[in-house]
């Protein structure tokens, strides 16, 4: 059993947009709450929103922090702090792995505090096959 769970940015903003995810995330998501195990966000995907939204690369109605604000209040998700041993821990993970500076931040946030990534990034759940980190595809 693990200590929760990670959202990809991806995630979160599928979440959002209400897109379907996949039976298993939608299940381990619930199962979750029902436990009351923690469902958390890294703040990175606070920072990586607003670039997506600066960069128009996304379209929202809403600045980048009240999506934030508002996702995390909706969902009832938690904010993972990214801290300077996340940045260093990213920067010596186990190979291969691509060079993502986001991806990275988000393995090593899950590594650290033992969570399972909830993703659709094939590279972050390749990385999880090879035994890295756990993943959760949705």
């Amino acid at each position: 059993m693990n200590s929760g769970y990670l959202l990809d940015t991806c995630t979160a903003i599928w979440m959002t947009n209400r897109e379907p995810l996949a039976e298993k995330a939608v299940a381990a998501l619930a199962d979750a709450k029902a436990a009351g195990q923690p469902v958390f966000v890294s703040a990175i995907t606070a920072w990586e929103m607003a670039m997506l939204l600066a960069r128009g690369r996304i379209r929202e109605t809403k600045t980048a922090e009240q999506w934030y604000s508002d996702f995390r209040l909706e969902a009832q998700i938690e904010e993972q702090p990214v801290t300077a041993r996340i940045f260093m821990s990213s920067c010596s993970l186990p190979q291969p792995l691509h060079k993502d500076p986001i991806d990275r931040i988000l393995i090593a946030t899950a590594r650290q505090n033992d969570l399972t990534i909830i993703t659709r990034d094939r590279a972050i759940l390749n990385y999880g096959v090879a035994g890295y980190v756990r993943t959760l595809a949705c």
